[in-house]
């Protein structure tokens, strides 16, 4: 008789400045970082990818946005399962949403 395969733990990012997110296997807190992170996992199927708007100070989630955007236009878009927005800033928040979703990547408003 097999053995069921063991299933690899999900890949779970986040990128937010302030909240501890316990789903995350790795968080990066500043929009620089998030970039890093999510360039290390280019050729990695994550599962969930979580953003925040406002990352403290100036910096804002935009890069990490403009990145996932330029990857789906030259044809190479992150593959992600779902992306969550967890910002409390509603505009910022729907700008995110709005921005890829024009690209195909599954992504929706959630609270972290």
């Amino acid at each position: 008789m097999k053995e069921a395969a063991i299933s690899p733990t999900p890949l779970v990012l986040g990128i937010d400045d302030l909240r501890p997110l316990p789903r995350a296997t790795r968080i990066a807190r500043t929009s620089r970082d998030g970039v890093r992170l999510l360039e290390e996992h280019r050729t990695t199927f994550i599962d969930e990818l979580w953003l925040d708007h406002d990352l403290g100070g100036d910096d804002t989630i935009m890069p990490v946005v403009a990145l996932m955007e330029e990857a789906a236009f030259n044809g190479r878009p992150f593959r992600i399962g779902a992306v969550f927005v967890h910002s409390a800033n509603p505009i910022g928040a729907e700008t995110v949403i709005r921005s890829l979703a024009r690209w195909n990547y599954r992504v929706r408003r959630a609270t972290a």
